[in-house]
Order: C-alpha cells, then structure tokens, then sequence
C-alpha cells in the first residue's frame, strides 16, 4: 500500500515540470475580465464620473473623477500586464484592491450570488420575487418573441449583482499574487531569468 501511494505521490511531483500552466491559466481568464471592464469604463468615462461621485444613484465617492481614472487604468493596464506577463505581481495589488471597491461599494448590499438562483445555499432575500420575474419575463419572450433564438446561447437569468464575481476575482488575483506570472510564458520569468540569476 505504501508503495503505490510513493508511486503515486511522485507522479503528483513530477507535474511540477509543467507547473506554469496554472498562473497562464489565471492570466488568461482575467485579461480578457479586466480589458472589457476598462474599456466599458473608458469609453462611458463621464458616466462612471458621475455614477462614482453621486451619493443619491450612484456610490458618493470623494474625487469621483480621480477615482474614475484610477479604476479604469488600472484595469486596462492590468489586463495588458496579466496577459503579457508582466509585472503581474506587482500589478494584482491595484486589481484587488479595486475589486475590495467593487464588493464592497457595489455588490455588498446584494449578498453572495452574482445570479440568482434559488437552489444556491446563500439565496438572495428576495429570491421569490427574482424567480417571479424570471418566470414572467421567459413567458412573454415565449408569447411575443422567438424565445428557441433568444435562448439559443444559454437561458435567461436573473442579475443579483451580489459579490460573487468580485470575491471569485480577487481570490485568483491573489494567488497571483503569491505565485507570480508563472515560468515561460510570461516576461516577468524572462527578465528574472536574464537580469536577477
């Protein structure tokens, strides 16, 4: 018996010759996270000022402005760095930080779930009213509309809004953090390897 768990766990060692997949895998997922986030953001600037400092609809936020711009370069940027490879430690720090921002000035007062469902262990409070209107919404597309087209990519939900993408994010950014932009195939490994032997 011990051997085959000696076998085994030297089967588990020998995978760290390919160990740089799984921060590629991070970089890969959240680039393309952050490049749409940015840019919606850039290109809606005004608004996300005005959504960022309005205490009444929006998150009443000091220097909305600065705000504004610090969110969308850093998210921009970020996605750049995390694709490349580059800086990637460096660059999760601002990344989470704006997503401690966004759980916490956005999604926080919406619970856990990003989509409402109410066979999750952390439903939202007012899960029956969203599964009402989920029901109501499909039953109009199915009278009034071409419902198999509208559903032909996936079924319609119910936004909760709540942290769960936000806490998903910072977690990988995290581990990032921690492990770097992996070896390889990312610049950071390149410029260790030829400027810091």
């Amino acid at each position: 018996m011990m051997a085959i768990f000696l076998r085994l766990q030297h089967l588990l060692d020998s995978t760290r010759s390919v160990d740089f997949l799984a921060p590629l895998a991070l970089r890969l997922y959240l680039a393309p996270v952050f490049w749409v986030a940015g840019m919606n953001k850039l290109n809606g600037f005004d608004d996300v000022v005005a959504w960022f400092g309005n205490p009444d609809w929006g998150l009443g936020l000091p220097m909305p402005w600065v705000m504004a711009a610090l969110a969308t370069g850093t998210e921009v940027a970020g996605a750049v760095l995390l694709l490349i490879g580059l800086g990637v430690r460096w660059i999760s720090i601002p990344l989470m930080a704006t997503m401690v921002v966004a759980a916490v000035t956005v999604h926080w007062q919406h619970g856990w779930q990003a989509i409402a469902d109410a066979k999750s262990p952390f439903p939202p409070a007012d899960i029956d009213q969203a599964m009402q209107r989920l029901e109501a919404a499909r039953n109009l597309l199915q009278q009034h509309g071409d419902y198999e087209w509208l559903t032909g990519s996936g079924s319609f939900v119910i936004s909760n809004n709540g942290i769960e993408w936000a806490a998903t994010y910072f977690i990988m950014l995290l581990t990032l953090f921690f492990i770097g932009g992996g070896r390889y195939v990312s610049l950071d490994y390149w410029l260790r390897r030829r400027f810091m032997p």
